[in-house]
């Protein structure tokens, strides 16, 4: 996993849990804290992570996964390649993650291991995809739709549904709704 989910993981429990929170975690983990942003971890050091973090506030690791991915959306978008002039919503962008933001990362990190998306249908006002990755992530994924949702401004309704028993496939609906 690169190390600028690792990065913007600590400086996110900084800001919203404190640096006393975020040393603790980092101690009950036994982790040195010790990342750069374009290195590669392990993504169980993440999942370890969370789970300190998990223990230290009560919170469960499935709503710190999403509510991480919430906040990191507009972050990992100010760090990526420019995109193409286009006005976006939030299921057009979700639909050109697997087509220009995956490839662009491959791009600039060969050695990187996004997650798939695989598109089953959509319309104007929704969308039906599958999750994939052998990370188990799928709560961060849906932060991260929710973070996106935030930034065009649009009002979604979300359906996630594991299709796999450890989270590794994952069917999300999201419809965008109107006024």
């Amino acid at each position: 996993m690169k190390g600028i989910i690792f990065t913007e993981f600590l400086d996110i429990v900084e800001h919203q849990f404190g640096l006393q929170v975020c040393q603790q975690m980092l101690d009950d983990a036994g982790d040195q804290g010790s990342y750069t942003s374009v290195g590669s971890y392990d993504h169980r050091e993440l999942v370890r992570l969370i789970s300190s973090l998990s223990a230290i506030t009560g919170h469960s690791v499935a709503s710190l996964q999403e509510r991480f991915g919430e906040a990191v959306f507009p972050r990992l978008l100010s760090n990526l390649p420019e995109m193409p002039a286009e006005q976006y919503h939030t299921l057009s962008f979700i639909n050109r993650v697997e087509a220009h933001i995956h490839t662009e990362v491959k791009k600039l990190y060969p050695d990187a291991n996004p997650p798939k998306f695989d598109f089953l249908s959509q319309t104007e006002s929704t969308l039906i995809m599958d999750y994939k990755s052998a990370r188990c992530m799928g709560h961060v994924c849906l932060g991260l739709i929710k973070g996106c949702a935030v930034h065009f401004g649009d009002r979604i309704a979300i359906e996630m549904m594991p299709v796999s028993g450890q989270q590794d496939h994952v069917r999300f609906k999201v419809e965008r709704l109107t006024e």
